[in-house]
């Protein structure tokens, strides 16, 4: 059951002569009724009461996904609980995530990095993706975390445009990689060394991050189609670029992730710099609370960014790590237990997590 919605618009522009402009595009891409913001006590869901839209990128207030939902004709069965639990991350280790960039030395490293660069320009202009470096002030005024001008403001709902489309091209890698180290270990007949349930799981993390946004917004059949396409293309480009070198795959994944982690930190320092009020007092979905166990207290969106942030900076360490990897021989030093456990090495959580990576000699 929900509460009572209350909606409330959303400013576009401060300066009328920008309004106007604003109020003209939108009319245009989503027509003549107001763009509108709609809060329930556990998400957020934005609705646009146009009759028909050319880019319906916003949602309707109207979720269909359920959260666990009971199995079909299975009367027994009283709940699924997902296959992989979440490592328990403290307040500390989450703060403690910083931005951080392996240096591209190698061929392979220099393709790897440029493929995302290439790939990011893309992601920022189909998103509509923009940043204000004045959010660096963190002061609570959203007025001034904004250039005047040009700069269009990143608000709740484009924020969320970009998390779902982030996240949807983010949970390719992993399956994509761990499917075909499948198949080439029950080809050769050989050990994998533990890397394709590691691959997996973080496939399946960033399946979680999307179904979390997908509570909070669902994507209109413009966004639908493009998600669609971008998929088709993404999966049988890493697919077949795995097949001709799995280390620049992961220095490609290990770059991407940098990515995330700066758009995360940026997303919090908008919601730190006032610029996202109706961030502020909503909560993060149940979903969430549940897969990250979230404790009293502590279930904002900021919270929930900062636990996916911190997601995001474990597959940056990951994949770089494996980038420096033997690929056919060497195990996988995140699940293997060490001979020294008093010496720092690479796990399954973020207590010793290393932001370029691990180097082979360090783990090997």
């Amino acid at each position: 059951m929900y509460g009572t919605i209350r909606i409330i618009k959303v400013p576009l522009s401060s300066k009328p002569t920008t309004a106007k402009l604003t109020q003209a595009a939108h009319t245009f891409c989503y027509g003549s009724r107001p763009l509108t913001f709609a809060i329930r006590p556990s998400t957020a869901a934005f609705q646009n009461n146009a009759v028909s839209s050319i880019r319906p990128f916003s949602s309707t207030a109207r979720t269909q996904l359920d959260v666990f939902p009971p199995p079909a004709n299975a009367p027994n069965i009283k709940v699924t609980p997902p296959a992989w639990h979440h490592p328990v991350y403290t307040e500390k280790q989450m703060n403690d995530i910083t931005i951080a960039h392996r240096a591209a030395t190698t061929l392979s490293d220099k393709v790897a990095l440029t493929m995302m660069r290439i790939l990011r320009m893309g992601m920022d202009f189909f998103t509509g993706y923009s940043h204000d470096h004045a959010v660096s002030r963190g002061t609570k005024n959203p007025a001034a975390a904004r250039r005047a001008g040009w700069y269009s403001p990143m608000d709740e709902r484009k924020w969320l445009i970009r998390c779902v489309f982030l996240e949807s091209v983010a949970g390719v890698p992993g399956m994509v990689a761990a499917s075909l180290r499948h198949l080439h270990s029950i080809r050769r007949l050989e050990r994998d060394n533990g890397w394709i349930e590691t691959l997996l799981e973080e496939a399946y993390n960033e399946r979680m991050h999307l179904l979390t946004f997908l509570k909070m917004a669902e994507p209109g059949r413009f966004m639908r189609a493009m998600l669609l396409g971008a998929q088709g293309v993404w999966y049988n480009a890493l697919f077949l670029s795995y097949l001709v070198s799995p280390r620049t795959c992961h220095r490609f994944v290990g770059y991407l992730e940098e990515e995330a982690v700066i758009t995360y930190t940026r997303f919090l320092a908008e919601i730190d710099a006032g610029s996202l009020p109706l961030f502020e007092k909503t909560q993060a979905p149940e979903i969430a609370v549940r897969y990250w166990n979230m404790p009293e207290g502590k279930r904002g969106i900021r919270d929930l960014i900062m636990y996916i942030r911190a997601d995001e900076a474990k597959h940056r360490e990951v994949n770089h790590t494996l980038g420096n990897l033997e690929q056919r021989e060497d195990p996988n030093p995140f699940v293997s237990v060490y001979k020294d456990e008093r010496k720092r090495h690479p796990g399954k959580g973020i207590e010793n997590i290393k932001g370029t990576g691990w180097e082979r000699e360090e783990v090997i």
